[in-house]
């Protein structure tokens, strides 16, 4: 019976199908299927083609549909799967208080100055994670609101949400700030009214001296219809920038002086400094505590996810929460992570950038998201890495071969093989006994199913000629002998720098296991590929690719054997790549 009509058949690969689409955004992954179906049926072995484009139709169906249509069917058909799944998701300890909302709402609120990077993940996946856990709310919040010092600029908003969509953070809410000035004029009035915030006119070194001393400066205590008067000024353009600046009273005898009194509203000069947005319909633009404290509110955010270093901003918005008689949402406050050799300094980067010392925001030496995605490196892993490391208080310094050791895990599993001969070296092979040396290559080792196949063709002479590496030539000897990988035994005759002679030895692995000689990589001469790998430092890895590797696409992660993992960029009259790690 053909395949295509085996009902049984369609309807393991459909749940295989199903399944893995759930786990992957809504998007099964044909590979994966073909494995699966194998390990199940080994009787099918023999009818792989058959069975491949069986997988594919399938698959095909359950990729067109939807991602709540896949998960509505997964739930319904076999629960037992999804109960496992959430089980192991929840090895991130349980959100403080949790069960006192009835819907878990986080957020994500990134300034659009730059891209993001390695240093957000934890922000980022640590929200996402948990408003999923508790089958809640994840909101992306645009913080613009600072056209001058941290300008924003209209390409990150774009890459920024670009950034987590392949993250695979599905954003549920989205806002900007910027939109949002008369929520924010609407609210100050109301706490200048009430007495509870001022707009000062001192100037600043005067300000912060009284404020060092516990004093009060002197507008404080004006009654608060002048303040009322001085805020109106203040949004009619009657001060200049500089000139007055809006504060929430605090504690003055507070231990902190950076709690005392802060600032929450200041004129900008939007003539000269536009908003990219908004360009200069404003000049009153709000400061980080007050936009991010009455929008955690406004939004229903129940938990807070952030670094420690934002304590003191919980404690300033505390006093804003009370005047408002609002109770602020639970905050978890997680340590620091560093990457030990990663620049993770917005400024820094957008510097290098502008001074030429990288190329782009994709430069490999960086840490953003747009390098990692560019070199290989994928979101799962990172995703893992963030998840393992969790929401302790403590700081935490890992390196790069931390993230390596998550990703080496999932490509290892998934990534084909093939031959990369780096700074390639000609060898002539003499007295080849035959024609035609029939090689089978695995594309992975785990799956004999999938290879790729060459005819290694002697010319007249019994001679071949094929290009392998220089590190390998660099050990060669006359008499020692080596094996090219999966084809036979050759025995050096001699060497020069830019070539090597060796002679036929014998076909059999079995001839030469026992002295363990070293595996060399090869690539017939005339079939080869030309290739250029970018590594992690920007310096480029000249060679040659196997002929099969003119059949891959840009964005396939593959595997040069015993030179490491490699995202395809182009593929043209020379193949591209970016190293991802060994």
């Amino acid at each position: 019976m053909a395949l295509e009509n085996d009902n049984e058949l369609r309807e393991s690969i459909r749940k295989a199908a199903l399944l893995n689409a759930v786990s992957h955004d809504g998007k099964a992954q044909s590979g994966a299927m073909l494995g699966k179906i194998l390990g199940e049926k080994a009787e099918l072995r023999s009818r792989v083609k058959e069975l491949s484009g069986v997988i594919n139709s399938v698959v095909s169906e359950v990729n067109s549909l939807s991602f709540v249509e896949q998960k509505a069917i997964v739930e319904a058909s076999w629960p037992e799967t999804q109960k496992k799944e959430k089980a192991e998701e929840k090895h991130l300890s349980p959100l403080p208080n949790a069960d006192k909302y009835k819907l878990i709402v986080t957020r994500f609120s990134p300034n659009p100055d730059c891209v993001l990077h390695l240093g957000s993940a934890r922000a980022i996946l640590l929200s996402h994670e948990y408003a999923r856990i508790y089958n809640g709310k994840f909101i992306l919040r645009f913080e613009d609101t600072d056209p001058k010092i941290k300008k924003p600029a209209l390409k990150f908003y774009d890459s920024i949400r670009q950034d987590l969509k392949w993250l695979g953070c599905a954003v549920d809410e989205e806002y900007i700030q910027s939109n949002r000035l008369p929520i924010y004029y609407e609210y100050t009035q109301k706490l200048i009214g009430d007495g509870n915030a001022y707009v000062c006119e001192c100037p600043s070194e005067e300000f912060r001296k009284k404020i060092i001393a516990k004093i009060a400066c002197p507008c404080r205590d004006l009654p608060a219809g002048e303040h009322l008067e001085r805020w109106h000024r203040m949004l009619t353009g009657s001060y200049m920038e500089g000139q007055a600046v809006v504060r929430v009273k605090t504690d003055l005898e507070n231990p902190n002086p950076a709690i005392r009194d802060w600032p929450a509203l200041r004129i900008i000069d939007t003539i000269k400094y536009p908003h990219p947005r908004v360009g200069s319909k404003y000049i009153v633009w709000p400061l980080y505590n007050l936009a991010a404290g009455l929008d955690d509110h406004l939004m229903g955010m129940t938990h807070i996810i952030r670094g420690k270093e934002h304590y003191t901003n919980m404690v300033r918005q505390k006093y804003m929460y009370d005047y408002l008689g609002w109770a602020y949402p639970e905050a978890i406050h997680y340590g620091r992570l560093k990457i030990t050799g990663a620049d993770l300094s917005k400024s820094k980067i957008v510097a290098g950038i502008k001074e030429g010392t990288y190329k782009g925001f994709d430069d490999p030496r960086l840490g953003t998201f747009a390098a990692l995605r560019k070199r290989g490196i994928t979101p799962e892993a990172i995703k893992k890495m963030i998840i393992d490391v969790g929401i302790k208080p403590h700081d935490v310094t890992l390196s790069w071969e931390n993230l390596y050791s998550y990703n080496r895990k999932i490509l290892d599993a998934t990534s084909n093989r093939y031959f990369f001969v780096a700074e390639p070296i000609e060898l002539k092979v003499t007295q080849v006994p035959k024609r035609g040396f029939p090689v089978s290559l695995p594309l992975q080792p785990d799956k004999p199913e999938l290879h790729r196949e060459y005819l290694i063709n002697p010319e007249e002479n019994s001679q071949l000629s094929f290009w392998i590496p220089k590190k390998d030539v660099e050990v060669m000897e006359p008499e020692k002998v080596f094996r090219l990988m999966e084809l036979f035994n050759i025995k050096i005759e001699s060497k020069t720098d830019s070539s090597v002679t060796a002679k036929f030895a014998s076909e059999s692995y079995e001839d030469v296991r026992k002295i363990k000689v070293q595996l060399i990589q090869w690539i017939p001469k005339f079939t080869e590929f030309p290739t250029q790998v970018v590594m992690p430092d920007a310096s480029v890895n000249e060679g040659f690719a196997e002929a099969d590797c003119k059949k891959l696409k840009p964005d396939a992660i593959i595997q040069f054997e015993r030179f490491g993992f490699v995202r395809i960029n182009e593929v043209g009259e020379k193949l591209i790549a970016y190293y991802a790690h060994k």
